[in-house]
This record gives structure tokens, sequence and C-alpha cells, in this order.
């Protein structure tokens, strides 16, 4: 077999595995790219365990560090609070405020699935105690992580834009980001108003009912602690990175063990979350105005709160996402063999040779989110997007807006139950609903949105050229 065969089988080889099996997709990938390239390249193994992005890497645990430190310290909770204040009353708004807080949290470092985990349980809490459609609530907060999951800071975003320098593509970071952004947006818009949104308008909280709300998630009406029925359910899984519950993530910090009634406790956490969110815009705003690398600036922040407060930054190190971290690099490693044999380029040249470039753009698309429904977007996204390069040589499209819509397309299938972000939404069903009831909407929806969304994007993105 050539090496260009033998690199494809290799990459089909891998995803099944994975995601048949619960091994970690980096470690296969460490292997995939150890045994092809030695043995069908002849690489030897420094030149293979070069392929390793270290500037990907050093972004990723920069991020999700300080990220770790947001949750460890109760910043993720001011926000999701502070966003339930803003509701007062208005149980219409309630929806939107779990998609916003979750694309909030994908937009600054959190990992998708960690960000699902937090907000799912409070989402579908309210849906269950307020007659919510709860497949409404957990979809939107599944599309709020896609959301804002390609801003510049964010771990899809990172990834994406890396790996379109490393290939000499023109880098459009806010075009990839509102390109999601909108998408998702305007799926969560069809789906409230289809899904009985509208009726919600003429329902409003008393005033003893909108305190409740506030701690929704951290009782077990709001099914804090992110089970099924039983008590079992789907924590955030290993590939996440999430070292806590759903419940210890949602509600500031597992590790505390001072009185937080205390005054003077209290004020040091607030000052601490303050300046917690005054570092992470200071991390955008030197990182996007001054052009320095991302994983850098987010390192500094993160050791700057650490030594201002270092009791309520201990085991923040132990919350980075390692697991992603193993994964991004195990999949770049193999990413780079594959194209030192060849492999995108062949694909890429089979999918623009379909009749015209923007059917195989299409194909691209859809090969990018049935791959995605079953296995992580994290995995592919390093793949998928070297595969589109003979299709932007052509000059007939846009690079950006290939990347972009291939980058959609493989993020937006993430509501499927056999993906970690549809299953965390299935667990966390209210318990007004049944499990297998919830899980066959879910189902439905995911199957929808892998069958149409694609397409969609495709014609919205590459066909129209906006971008």
């Amino acid at each position: 077999m050539s090496p260009v065969s033998v690199s494809i089988l290799a990459l089909i080889l891998l995803f099944v595995v994975g995601t048949v099996l619960p091994v970690n997709m980096g470690a296969l990938g460490f292997v995939a790219a150890w045994l092809v390239g030695m043995y069908s390249l002849g690489l030897g193994e420094r030149d293979i365990i070069d392929g390793i992005s270290g500037d990907l890497i050093l972004t990723l645990v920069g991020v999700t560090y300080l990220f770790a430190i947001a949750r460890n310290n109760g910043t993720v909770d001011l926000i999701v609070r502070a966003a339930v204040r803003a509701v007062g009353g208005r149980v219409v708004l309630i929806p939107w405020v779990m998609f916003a807080v979750t694309a909030v949290l994908t937009a600054i470092g959190a990992a998708s699935p960690a960000a699902c985990a937090i907000v799912g349980p409070i989402a579908l809490g309210f849906a269950g105690r307020y007659r919510i459609n709860a497949l409404m609530m957990g979809m939107l907060v599944v599309h709020g992580a896609q959301a804002g999951g390609f801003s510049p800071i964010s771990i899809y975003g990172v990834i994406t834009n890396s790996v379109m320098a490393q290939n000499n593509l023109p880098v459009d970071e806010l075009a990839v980001f509102l390109t999601s952004l909108l998408v998702n947006l305007a799926i969560a818009i069809a789906l409230f108003f289809t899904l009985g949104g509208r009726q919600l308008a003429s329902r409003r909280l008393g005033r003893e009912e909108a305190d409740d709300a506030e701690d929704i998630g951290s009782g077990p009406d709001g099914r804090g602690e992110t089970g099924g029925p039983s008590g079992g359910g789907v924590a955030a899984p290993a590939s996440t990175g999430t070292a806590t519950s759903a419940r210890a993530t949602a509600t500031g910090t597992a590790t505390d063990t001072v009185d937080p009634a205390d005054p003077a406790v209290a004020r040091r956490r607030f000052t601490d979350q303050l300046i917690t969110l005054v570092a992470f815009a200071a991390v955008a705003f030197v990182a996007l105005v001054f052009e320095r690398n991302i994983g850098f600036t987010a390192i500094t922040a993160a050791v700057i709160l650490t030594a201002l407060f270092p009791k309520e930054q201990k085991g923040a190190i132990k919350q980075i996402a390692w697991p992603t971290v193993l994964l991004v690099a195990g999949v770049s490693c193999f990413a780079a063999v594959l194209s030192e044999a060849g492999a995108p380029e062949a694909v890429g040249t089979w999918a623009a040779g379909l009749g015209t470039i923007l059917i195989g753009a299409l194909v691209l698309c859809y090969v990018g989110g049935i791959t995605s429904a079953f296995a992580s977007s994290t995995a592919l996204l390093p793949i998928i997007v070297p595969i589109a390069i003979p299709l932007i040589a052509s000059g007939s499209v846009s690079a950006v807006a290939v990347v972009a819509a291939l980058a959609v397309s493989s993020t937006i299938v993430d509501v499927s139950p056999f993906s970690t972000n549809g299953a965390l939404m299935v667990a966390n069903r209210p318990d007004t609903i049944s499990e297998e009831k919830y899980y066959k909407q879910v189902l439905h929806y995911s199957v929808l949105v892998t069958l149409a969304g694609p397409l969609l994007v495709w014609a919205a993105v590459v066909v129209a050229t906006w971008i």
C-alpha cells in the first residue's frame, strides 16, 4: 500500500477505535504517528516528535489554567448568578441567559464539555421547575457553548487559527468567531420559537421564586450533580479536563475550607473574582491588540492571580485540561505525519474534482459533521482544515469562508447524544420527562442537525461568500 493509503486507513482506524473504546484519541494519535511515520514513511522519531505544535500546547495549557482559577475562586459562579439576577421574574429570558452564560464560558477558555457540565444541570433544573421545554433548554446550552467556542482565546478558536497559520492560510479570527456565533444563534432562535418559547412571555416569577432560582443547581430539585434518575449519569468526561463534578464547578470551588459567611472572607473572595475578570479582559486585550502569544499571556495572568491569592488558587493546576492537551498533542502529531504522507492533498484533490469546487466544499462539510457527531471535534479540527487546502488553492473560493464552514459544520453536531455535550444534557434531564423520551428527542434533533446543518452552513458561508 502507498503511504497515502496507509495514513488514511490509520486515520479511519484512529476515529473508530477512539469512538468505540475509552482510549484518549491523542494517545492513539501518537501511536499512529509513530507506526505510520517510522514504518511507512521512513521518518525518524525526532522528525515525528517535531510534528507536535508547541505553540498550540502552550496556549491550551495557559487558557485552561486561567479558566481553572476562575472556576476555583468562584468567578464562574459570579457570572452565573449575575445572569440569573438579570432575568428578574421574566421566564422567557431564562433560556437565553443560559445560552449567553455558556457562550461566555467557552469564549474565555472553557472546554465546550466543561461549560456544558457547569451550566447544563442549572439550565435543566430551571426547565423542570418552571415547565420550560427541556429539549429547547438543553440544546440552547450546547449551541451556546458552540456560539462562543471560536473566540480568539477559546480552545476551538486557538486550534483553528493555529492550524490555518501553520498551513500558510489567511487567518481571520473575527470572521471564524462570528460565523460560529451567528449560525448557532440562528439555530437557537429557531429552536426557541419552534419549541414554545413565545408562550413563556406571559409568565413571571414571584420575588421569592426569583430568589430561589439563583440556587437551582445546588439542590436536589436543580439536579446539581451531573447524574441521571438513578444518580449515576454522566459526569464531565476525562477528555474535558474537568476534575470536579458539575455541582462543584457551578458553585465555585470544591476545595474551600474557610467560612464564606465571614465578611472578611467574602470581601477577599469578591476582590479575587473582580481581579480575575480584569485578568481575562487584559489577556484578550494584550493578545489581540499587541498580537502577543495567548498562551504566554494567559499563563502570566494565572501566575499573577496565584501569587496574589494563593489559598484560593489551590488545586488549579490539577484542573488544567491535561486530557485535552494530550488529545491535541497526539492528533496534531499524527496530522503532521498525514501531511508528510500527502493525505490531505489526496483527499482535497479528490473533493476538488467532484464537478465543482463548491460541491467539494460541501462534501468536506459533511465529512466533518458526520465524523464529529461520533468523535471529538477538538481532534477533528487539526485534520479537517489541511484537507481543504487543494480546494482553497484553486482561488475560486475564500479560504476563510471554507475553513469557517468546516469548523462550524464539525461542531454544531455536538448536540448528538453520542458526543460529550449531548450526553451531558441527556444525563441531566429534568425529572418531569423520562430518560428514554428525552434521549429520543435529543437523538432526533441531532440527526436533523447532522443532515441539514452542513448544507445550510455551506450555503450561508461558502456559497453566499460574505466572508
